[in-house]
């Protein structure tokens, strides 16, 4: 039988949500049905030393996103792919234009957000004039599905729901060698947020909540960089907040939230937040925003987390509080997360969905 040959496309494989997920289904599609290649607009990132080597890696040696179409374009006319599988919102949207140029190839794209929250530039939303020309396009929550349909006018046979899958076994062996961070004070409890120090992520909502917390012995640890980074810093400092620490970028996250008191999302809206996730295969309970993108779809109110308002900062303040003088059941929460969003369970879905379209 004829492997299926299937092509993912990515910017680079640095450390985000697209990039584990794509490493994830790469490396575990079976061999025996699939031959999986992955095209980077740059051939950098973390993920890279994750793949598995029988996985192809086709550099193009391209910037910018906007100038990657015409070498996206070549490649796949020159290796003639069975499936197109496109992770990444920009991607998707100049590609969908030329799909109908390759009549016997199959086209995928995923998307990582609430596309009206996320998209804002007039010449992106232009081509999601042609996304019906996809034959299957990924959505990862009801709210990414809704959202398409709605302002994008998708045919709504055309969105498959897929959940993000959690790799427990890697977060496992990355818990095998963690300890408990050095910044992690004793006689505090330690809360921990991650993600790109942007405006999506409302970290800047998260500082004013914790202006109205310094009078607790509560410490907010912060992973990761951005954009923002320096307006943070600044705001941080302009309120005082002694109590929150900014780590940067972590190799091992995982060691933060295993030990966290609590995980906090911040962001204004998301697609289906592998950190949530992440953090209930920790052990660590959350407490979110009610912002679009999946939040409901993960928590399970009391077993793993909880939602409030990030916006009405002194009540979410209070709810910071309460969650902290509640016990919550380890096992449990990292149950909640494996039986619904395991590797094992997902992939099935995703093999599904590649193996219907060439039927």
């Amino acid at each position: 039988m004829k492997k299926i040959s299937v092509m993912f496309i990515l910017p680079d494989l640095e450390t985000g949500g697209a990039e584990r997920i794509v490493t994830t289904i790469a490396n575990h599609l079976l061999r025996d049905r699939f031959e999986p290649k992955i095209l980077l607009l740059r051939k950098r990132g973390g993920y890279l030393s994750l793949l598995r080597e029988d996985v192809e890696i086709i550099d193009v040696k391209t910037e910018r996103i906007r100038h990657s179409l015409k070498p996206i374009l070549r490649e796949i006319y020159r290796r003639k792919p069975d499936i197109v599988f496109s992770g990444f919102g920009e991607v998707n949207a100049y590609l969908s234009l030329f799909i109908k140029v390759f009549p016997k190839t199959k086209f995928i794209a995923r998307e990582t957000n609430v596309v009206s929250e996320h998209v804002t530039r007039k010449e992106i939303k232009f081509f999601y004039n042609f996304y019906n020309n996809y034959q299957k396009i990924i959505a990862q929550s009801d709210d990414m599905k809704n959202d398409l349909i709605a302002q994008f006018n998708i045919k709504q046979h055309k969105i498959v729901k897929i959940n993000n899958p959690v790799d427990f076994d890697f977060i496992d062996a990355r818990l095998r060698t963690s300890v408990r961070p050095e910044s992690f004070r004793h006689n505090y409890k330690n809360i921990v947020a991650i993600g790109n120090l942007s405006a999506r992520k409302g970290f800047d909502n998260l500082l004013k909540v914790f202006s109205r917390l310094k009078n607790e012995n509560i410490l907010l640890h912060i992973l990761g960089d951005g954009k923002d980074r320096d307006m943070l810093h600044q705001m941080k400092d302009f309120l005082g907040l002694d109590q929150v620490i900014f780590h940067g970028k972590q190799e091992n996250p995982y060691q933060f939230l295993r030990h966290a008191d609590l995980f906090i999302l911040s962001s204004r809206y998301e697609g289906f937040p592998n950190v949530l996730l992440e953090a209930g295969a920790c052990g660590t309970y959350s407490l979110a925003n009610n912002c679009p993108g999946g939040i409901n779809e993960i928590i399970q109110d009391g077993t793993n987390g909880e939602i409030a308002d990030i916006e009405n900062h002194e009540d979410f303040a209070q709810k910071i509080i309460n969650v902290l003088h509640q016990s919550h059941e380890r096992d449990s929460i990292r149950d909640s997360i494996q039986s619904r969003f395991s590797k094992n369970i997902i992939l099935s879905e995703y093999e599904k969905v590649l193996l219907d379209l060439m039927k």
